[in-house]
Parts: structure tokens; C-alpha cells; sequence
């Protein structure tokens, strides 16, 4: 069987998947949710002129020779604290003690800081002064926040496709966006399979393996944006099998996920109680670590399969699944952050597209990469080890030192 690029098997596994329904959630419950509309700004960011600073508003005309050796004085006709809504219009010769974020009186171009006048008493409860002298000349719209100077009515601000950041639920707050339309989270079944899995708190046994790949891949799943329902292990019966497939579709799930036993001639009852529900298929890819690949669909649902070593259950999630999830969710845009690296060391491949876990280090702007330790695909402790993912094109069977090549950056 011919081998299936990287990109070649993606692209056939993501043309499977469409992105999900719609739901309004509350503002509050947004983070890390994806945007299903554009959103366009329903008020002027600020919404009014408002002061930057402590200080007083005033006329900038009437300060304009103002220094520490020759302050000019003004009548304090107002107190405007933050939350009013002052009424009065301030003349010539006028200045008005005003708080951070309160509003500018009308006629009022500049703030002037306390720090540079003669009022110092800043304690809580103090009225204004009567009289206040300015120290320093400053130009109109200093310390003024003026309306819109933000944002405009109407301005887009956000995109459909946009995972949510707390900065962008800070600014749907300041709008007025009470409810945000997002893509439904995809519900994902997870299960490892075989008989020589047992639960982590179990006794280890001769020829048993602790099933850590649920563990890591449900992580992976959940930093992905998705809602995990781990069903355990499948063992190696048509019973076990039949069983944890009919659960995960009785859950009502997006994607069936699957650890261990696709390589040749393993896996066979899953492969009989799939097809007899659906189809699977059997993907060689011109990948290493994790050659094998399952996808299929059970019940209509799709599923994958994930080889069983760790680290290429890893590499096959962060190359095959998390796309599937991203597109899943709506997500548009979303690359993982991929840099130019030069080697420090030789390295050598078998000619597949090879993801090899290193080191890179950045030093005035320029990045260089350093495997960890050997590469086997069950040598999880380099992954741990790892800040990145160096990928090597296929055909390509060694680099000297000093060679460059793409990384994606894992943290």
C-alpha cells in the first residue's frame, strides 16, 4: 500500500467535518469560545470625553504661560467625580476638580495633573479648593480621553472564527454585549484499547502498561476546546468493543477518539464492529513517529484512530486531530506558531515526514534547536523534555549542523 502524505491524509480526514451549530451563552461563560458572528460596535469607545488623569479640567488658552515661577490661578467652579454627569459649561479664567474617567465639562479642552498645581491634599473626603494654581502649560486634549478615540460606532471589532481571550470578553463587556453568539463545543469519546491496559492505580504486572494515553490525550482534547467523555479501555473481545462504541454513540458525540491497536493486523473487532456499523479505513502515512491511522465512521459518527505509542499518539493528535477540532469549533485563522530553527547538532530520518521533539533556545532574535534524547515513539520523557516539534520534509534523510528547518513551538 502506498504511503499517504501528511497533507494528503488531513485534508481527505478534514473534508469529513463541518463546523458545528450555534448557541448564545452568557458573556461571562465565554472564554475560549469561538465567535459564530462579526461584531460591530453598538456605542462610541469611550462612550463620552472623560479625564486620564487626577487633576483639573480647564481652558488650555488660559495656561498657556504658566510655569512653577509664574502660575496662572483659577476659580474652582466644579467637583466631578467619576459616574456624574456635570451640567455646568466652564468660562474663561474656570477650572473644574475632576476624578479619573469622569466626564469633561463642556468647554474644557485640557486636564491638568494635581501634581502640578498647588492643591495637594489628595486624601479621601476632601473638598475641592476654592482657588487652584497651575505650575505648567499644556496643550489642548492632553489627558482627555476623547469619545470614540477607541472605537466608533459601527467599527468591527471582532471577527467570526475568534477563539475568545479575556481582553476580547473585557471589550464585548464595554459594549454592552450581555450574550455572544458562539460555535457549540465539540463532545469528543475517547477509549484506549487492548488487553494489556490497566488503570494507572493498578498493580503492574508482568506484560501490562499503565493506560497513560488517556490521560494525555484527554489534556490534549481539553486544551483543544472540547468536552471529553472517557469511556476506559476497550479489551480485546466483540462484547468490550460492541459495548464502549454503543455507549460513546449513545452520547450523542462529535468524534470518536482512539488509542492503540492500529497497526497491521491488530484492532481486528473494532474494525469488524465499525464496519458492521459504518466503514474504516486504514491509513498508511508517510509520517514518524505514528504511521498508522484509522478513520472511519460508526453509526455516522466519525472516528479515529491514534497509533497506541505515546509519543505517536501525541504527534497524530497535534498533525491530525486538533485540526479536526479547530475546524470543528469554527475556528478560522488558528496556526500553531510555527518558527525557522538552525540545527546544533546531525540529525538523520527515514525519509519520512519526520516531527522529532527538541529544544529551541532564542538568542538576539534567531532560534536553534536540540533534540532531546533518542526518538523512539515510546520515549514520552523527551516530549516532557521538548518546547517544540522540529518537522523534517519527507525525502530528506539527514542535515549537518547549522541546516535550518521549521519547529512548532508546543508551549
Amino acid at each position: 500500500m502506498n504511503l499517504l502524505s501528511v497533507e494528503e491524509a488531513r485534508t481527505r480526514m478534514l473534508s469529513h467535518f463541518q463546523p458545528k451549530g450555534t448557541e448564545a451563552i452568557p458573556l461571562e461563560k465565554g472564554l475560549h469560545r469561538v465567535l459564530a458572528i462579526n461584531v460591530k460596535a453598538q456605542n462610541n469607545l469611550p462612550s463620552f470625553d472623560n479625564s486620564s488623569m487626577d487633576g483639573f479640567a480647564l481652558i488650555a488658552e488660559d495656561i498657556e504661560t504658566a510655569t512653577s515661577a509664574s502660575p496662572r490661578t483659577l476659580n474652582v467652579v466644579a467637583d466631578i467625580p467619576a459616574g456624574t454627569n456635570p451640567n455646568i459649561v466652564l468660562q474663561s479664567g474656570q477650572a473644574a476638580r475632576i476624578m479619573t474617567g469622569a466626564p469633561m465639562p463642556k468647554g474644557a479642552d485640557v486636564v491638568i495633573p494635581v501634581e502640578e498645581t498647588d492643591f495637594q491634599d489628595r486624601s479621601p473626603g476632601t473638598s475641592a479648593p476654592k482657588k487652584v494654581s497651575i505650575y505648567k502649560s499644556l496643550a489642548a486634549g492632553t489627558f482627555v480621553r476623547e469619545q470614540g478615540m477607541d472605537v466608533r460606532t459601527g467599527q468591527s471589532v471582532l471577527s467570526s472564527g475568534h477563539k475568545l481571550r479575556p481582553q476580547d470578553l473585557g471589550l464585548l463587556g464595554m459594549l454592552g454585549v450581555a450574550n455572544v453568539e458562539v460555535y457549540q463545543t465539540p463532545r469528543v469519546a475517547l477509549l484506549s484499547s487492548g488487553d494489556e491496559l490497566v488503570p494507572v492505580d493498578a498493580e503492574l504486572k508482568p506484560g501490562m502498561i499503565r493506560n497513560s494515553n488517556s490521560y494525555m490525550l484527554s489534556a490534549l482534547l481539553e486544551t483543544s476546546g472540547s468536552e471529553v467523555l472517557n469511556l476506559g479501555i476497550a479489551k480485546d473481545t466483540r462484547k468490550s468493543v460492541e459495548e464502549i462504541l454503543a455507549a460513546a454513540a449513545a452520547q450523542n458525540v462529535d468524534m470518536i477518539l482512539s488509542s492503540a491497536g492500529v497497526s497491521v493486523g491488530a484492532f481486528d473487532y473494532l474494525k469488524d464492529v465499525v464496519e458492521a456499523q459504518g466503514e474504516l479505513s486504514f491509513w498508511r502515512v508517510n509520517m514518524r513517529p505514528g504511521k498508522p491511522l484509522a478513520f472511519g465512521k460508526y453509526k455516522g459518527i466519525p472516528f479515529i484512530g491514534l497509533p497506541g505509542n505515546p509519543v505517536s499518539a501525541f504527534v497524530g493528535f497535534e498533525v491530525f486531530v486538533r485540526p479536526v477540532l479547530e475546524k470543528l469549533s469554527g475556528l478560522i485563522g488558528k496556526n500553531r506558531l510555527k518558527v525557522r530553527v538552525q540545527l546544533d547538532e546531525a540529525l538523520s530520518s527515514d525519509g519520512r515526514e519526520s516531527y522529532l521533539r527538541a529544544i529551541v533556545h532564542e538568542a538576539n532574535g534567531k532560534f536553534s534547536a536540540q533534540l532531546t534524547g533518542h526518538q523512539g515513539s515510546g520515549n514520552l520523557f523527551s516530549t516532557v523534555q521538548a518546547n517544540a516539534l522540529l518537522i523534517i520534509p519527507a525525502g530528506i534523510k539527514s542535515l549537518e549542523p547549522g541546516a535550518e528547518v521549521d519547529a512548532w513551538l508546543l508551549d
